[in-house]
This record gives C-alpha cells, structure tokens and sequence, in this order.
C-alpha cells in the first residue's frame, strides 16, 4: 500500500510541475506557443529537475551507507563546495562563456580535486568519522574562497548573478544542461553496479567487511568517485541545492525498506520526486521573482534534520 501511494503521488507531482507555469496552469498546449512553452522549458525544467533530484539522492544514499552515519549527505564531503569554488572562480576571471561547456568542465574538476583532497586529508585507510571531520573542514575552507570571491565581484550585478546561483535552482535551464548532467548520471550508474556487491555488505561492520576479501580503500574510493561525479554534475547544472540526500534515504526507509542497494535504488527516485515537487511548488508561488529551489529546500530539510537528532536522542536515551 505504501508503494501504490509512493507511485501515485509521485505521478500527481509530475503533472503539477509539468501544468504549473506562472499565471496559468495548463497540462496539454492548445496553441504553437503553449507547445513552445512545454518543449521548451517545462519538459527541460522538469528532466533537469529529475536528474539533479536522482544525482542528490544517489550520492546521499551512498554515502550514508558507507560512512555509517545517517546524517550524510554531499555537502559535507566538501565536493559541492569545490565544485561550487571553481565555478565562481573560472566566472571571476571572465576567460569562459557562462553557458559554454568549459565552465561545467571546470566545476566537475574542482568537484574532483576536492575528492582528492579528501582522500589524501583522510588517509590510506579511511573511516566513516575521518571522512565526516576532513569533510566538514574543506567545506569550511570552500566557503571562505567563496565568500572572497564574491566580496571581490567586479560590479553589483555579478554579485547578485553569482549569489543567486549558489543558491540553487533548475529555472531558466534548457536541453544543454540535461545533456551536461546525463554522462555523469551513466558513468555513476556503472561505477555503483561495479561496487554493489560491496554496498551490499554495508549492513556490516567495517572489521567484519574487510574479512569479506573486499578491497576496502579501492572500493571506497570508487564510490566517493561516483559521489563527486553526481554531486559536481548537479552543482555545475543547478548550483548548490542541499538535504535531497540527507531526506531521500529516509524517505525510503520510511517504505520498509532496508536492503542496502535498495535503499541507493529507491533514493534515487525519491530524490527526484522530492525535487520535483518542491520544484513545482517553487513555480505556483506568486512572488515577484521567483524564489530559489535551494533556499526552499533549505526550510524544508533543516527541520527534518532536527527531526533525525531528536529522534537519535531519544534513541540513545532510551538505551
């Protein structure tokens, strides 16, 4: 039953984004430029949405099974921010055009080199609470460059272009984009499908894993590759839209369901039916600019964050 209402209102969510726009709400065009409309913008704005959703929810999944921790989720690991600094950065200096595919370039490769960072900061043989600590740290250090960068803007308008940014959001984006985020979905894909038996076995201990014959290190590393790749993806297309990781896994688990890989499965699509909605919410608020998705997202998931201490308080209490 729980499914059959997952199903549903993930279809219901669907068509609101898709019928939502502004001042009027209509789901099939009846003129060239309501077609224009849809094709246009909708569609992209809803198949961007869906990926940016799936990349988030993947990569929170991910990392809270292996980190053992069910507070994870990309932005601590710092890759958004690196991502996110690079971007600004490359922007600062004027040499790339803002819609060229050299500019997503460059933020996937300080998503990476921030995955770099992490694993040399967190040692030959990480554990889940080193990654946490050297996460948080380069998160910290990124959003310093970032504050720099932006006191440094050269007029007023770039400020307020490179800050809206930041904040996140899949408006005023179209097929090129979609077309940016999809290889890193694809290789993620297959780096996760290449690991799954390992995530499997995350019901384990991290001792008991290592009896298994698994290479520990390696396969960590693959999967905090396939984090930075889905986490820089959706940082370069949307900018930075936090807690669809942390929320999607729960969301899951809230479904009963507890197998590993059907977690990072069912996040997936849980992450992109939150992003969505929220999305389409975003949309039927009249306001006079639009507001943005990550800010939204913001006060919606820092409450559910305080939900998850206050429920590990009283489960700690109650032992």
């Amino acid at each position: 039953m729980k499914w059959v209402l997952a199903i549903v209102t993930t279809l219901l969510v669907i068509m609101w984004h898709l019928g939502s726009g502004g001042d009027s709400w209509s789901l099939w065009p009846s003129t060239s430029l309501d077609t224009y409309i849809l094709e246009q913008i909708r569609i992209p704005r809803l198949l961007l949405a869906t990926a940016n959703g799936m990349a988030l929810g993947a990569a929170g999944a991910i990392l809270q099974l292996m980190l053992r921790n069910p507070l994870a989720e990309p932005g601590i690991t710092g890759i958004s921010g690196g991502a996110a600094v690079a971007t600004v950065g490359a922007l600062y200096l004027g040499q790339f055009n803002p819609i060229g595919l050299a500019l997503p370039f460059i933020g996937m490769m300080g998503g990476l080199f921030a995955l770099l960072c992490l694993w040399l900061f967190a040692g030959r043989y990480p554990q889940g609470i080193r990654i946490i600590l050297v996460g948080v740290a380069l998160s910290a250090i990124f959003g310093a460059f970032i504050a720099v960068v932006l006191n440094l803007a050269p007029n007023p308008f770039a400020f307020q272009e490179w800050a809206l940014w930041l904040m996140g959001s899949v408006a005023n984006r179209g097929w090129p984009y979609i077309w940016l985020i999809a290889p890193a979905l694809c290789l993620s894909a297959l780096i996760v499908w290449w690991q799954r038996n390992f995530i499997q076995v995350q019901v384990f201990d991290e001792q008991t894993v290592e009896t298994m014959g698994f290479h520990t290190s390696r396969s960590k590393f693959l999967l905090l590759l396939a984090v930075a790749l889905l986490t820089s993806a959706s940082v370069v297309s949307a900018g930075i839209i936090g807690f669809i990781g942390l929320v999607a896994p729960h969301l899951i688990r809230l479904l009963g369901i507890r197998q590993p890989l059907a977690i990072v499965a069912g996040s997936t699509f849980a992450g992109a039916a939150l992003l969505v909605g929220v999305d389409a919410l975003v949309k039927s608020i009249d306001t006079r600019v639009e507001l943005q998705l990550g800010v939204v997202i913001a006060l919606i998931g820092a409450p559910w964050l305080l939900v998850l201490l206050l429920k590990q308080r009283g489960s700690h209490a109650g032992n």
